[in-house]
Parts: structure tokens; C-alpha cells; sequence
């Protein structure tokens, strides 16, 4: 579970799916403070899907039961989950037994492939630069404000992952980000970087498909928690740096092999 408690935030600043506890799945259908837009509910939906709070092959409520939960008008629940469907993540069935659906992994994995094939080089190497700017910014300050129980924990992290199992590999991924982005001690960085898991990182992070990238990945984040404990807030930046830029360019290669075989659909 992931450990904030050097972030303070307000309800409707942090989406409450990365708890892993019934309270945080009752939370992710909570009232948005603030009245609701449809971007709100997307990415309190698209968090609580990424990281597992809520399953695949999950029904999630009607329209109408949604807008109720949120506080929201039904036509922002129905733009909401119009989002999601084109993200990949859940799918609609009409019918008796229809209803919003969260997608399987496969499922999900079609669809991440789908989107990397509709954007250009430049858009992809323009989001992964931003991701990479975000995600240094917030090693380079847990270098400067890390416990040692705080890295005990990083390590924690990090050995937990199986990475023999490309799933385990990603959610990993997620959540170590999300762990070194909370030892900020920023707010900001924190919620910036959850929205970037949504919208960039499953692409990005393609590359843990491979057994031989899962593995330089954890390598990776152990050299960057070693960064940390040492309190080299420059090499934490630089090593996180480096390993996104590595994805970045497996990502390119992969589009263009996806491009050369006219796999575009």
C-alpha cells in the first residue's frame, strides 16, 4: 500500500484508489467535491482500473446509478464512460445482461496498441519527455527528503514485484513511480504523475512485455533507490532519466515494426 502521509491533500485532490482497502473502493465512487466534470470522473475510474481497484471484467453501474454516486449530471457519467471506452479500458454490451464492463488485460493491451500506432514519433517522444521530467523531478527531491524507513520501504516495493509476470512487472512499475513521486513530499508531482500513469505509461511501458526489460527494470529502480539512500539527488534524476528514455525508445522502435508489418488498426 502505498504510503502518502508525507503529502497532505484534501479528498478530491487524491484520487483515493491507491489504498488498497474496501474504504479506498468505496472512494472511488464518492461525491466529487466541487461539483463534477466528465474529466474528473474519468480519471477517478481510469486510476482505480490501472491500479486494481477495480477488476477485470468488472460491471460497473448504469449510467444513471454512476451520475447518483458522483453527484454528477448523467450526461457527464455518459461522457465519462465514452472516455474510457476510447482509452480501452472498459467496453459497453447492450442488451439484457449489458452494461459497462472493465476490459480484460488482452483486451486492454489491444487497445494501448491501437493508440501507439495512431500517434506520431513526435507526440510520443513528446509525451515521454514530459513523463520523464516529472518523474526525475520527484526522485531528485526523495533523495533530499527520504527516510530510511522510506527506502526500507522502496526496497520493499521493488522485491514484491514478480517480475517474471509481465502484469506484476507493470503495476510495479505504477507503483514505485507513485512511491518515489509521495517521497516528494509534493502534492502536485504526485497527482501529475497519476494522471500521466493514465494517460502515458501504458504505452510507455510496453516494453515490459519482454522478460529481458522486466528485468533491467527493477535493476533500474534498485540503482535509483540506491541514488536515494545515498542522498545523490542528481544521479536519483539522471538514472530515472535514463530508464524512461530507454522505454521511450523501445516504444519508437516497436511503432515503427507495428508500422512496417501494417499492424494500424
Amino acid at each position: 500500500m502505498l504510503r502518502l502521509c508525507h503529502v497532505s491533500l484534501r479528498q478530491d485532490e487524491m484520487p483515493q484508489s491507491i489504498r488498497s482497502t474496501s474504504a479506498a473502493r468505496a472512494a472511488v465512487f464518492a461525491p466529487l467535491a466541487g461539483g463534477g466534470r466528465a474529466e474528473l470522473v474519468t480519471q477517478r475510474l481510469t486510476d482505480a482500473i490501472e491500479l486494481g481497484l477495480l477488476t477485470h471484467g468488472e460491471k460497473l453501474p448504469s449510467e444513471a446509478e454512476m451520475a447518483r454516486q458522483f453527484g454528477v449530471a448523467t450526461v457527464t457519467a455518459r461522457e465519462a464512460l465514452e472516455a474510457l471506452r476510447e482509452k480501452g479500458l472498459v467496453e459497453t454490451k447492450r442488451g439484457r445482461d449489458g452494461g459497462s464492463f472493465v476490459l480484460s488485460e488482452g483486451a486492454r493491451a489491444a487497445g494501448i496498441t491501437r493508440r501507439v500506432t495512431r500517434l506520431s514519433r513526435v507526440e510520443l517522444r513528446d509525451m515521454g519527455v514530459y513523463y520523464s521530467a516529472i518523474a526525475a523531478m520527484a526522485a531528485e527531491l526523495a533523495a533530499d527528503r527520504a527516510t530510511p524507513d522510506d527506502v526500507s520501504h522502496l526496497h520493499a516495493t521493488i522485491d514484491a514485484v514478480d517480475v517474471s509476470v509481465e502484469t506484476s512487472a507493470r503495476r510495479g512499475e505504477g507503483t514505485f513511480r507513485l512511491e518515489v513521486a509521495a517521497l516528494s513530499q509534493s502534492a502536485r508531482l504526485v497527482r501529475e504523475e497519476l494522471r500521466l500513469q493514465s494517460e502515458f505509461a501504458p504505452m510507455l511501458w510496453l516494453c515490459l512485455r519482454e522478460p529481458e526489460q522486466r528485468e533491467r527494470s527493477r535493476q533500474a529502480h534498485r540503482d535509483v533507490v540506491s541514488a536515494i539512500e545515498a542522498f545523490d539527488g542528481d544521479l536519483a534524476r539522471r538514472l530515472t532519466t535514463a530508464h524512461i528514455a530507454s522505454a521511450i525508445e523501445w516504444l519508437l522502435d516497436a511503432k515503427a515494426e507495428l508500422e512496417n508489418r501494417g499492424d494500424t488498426a
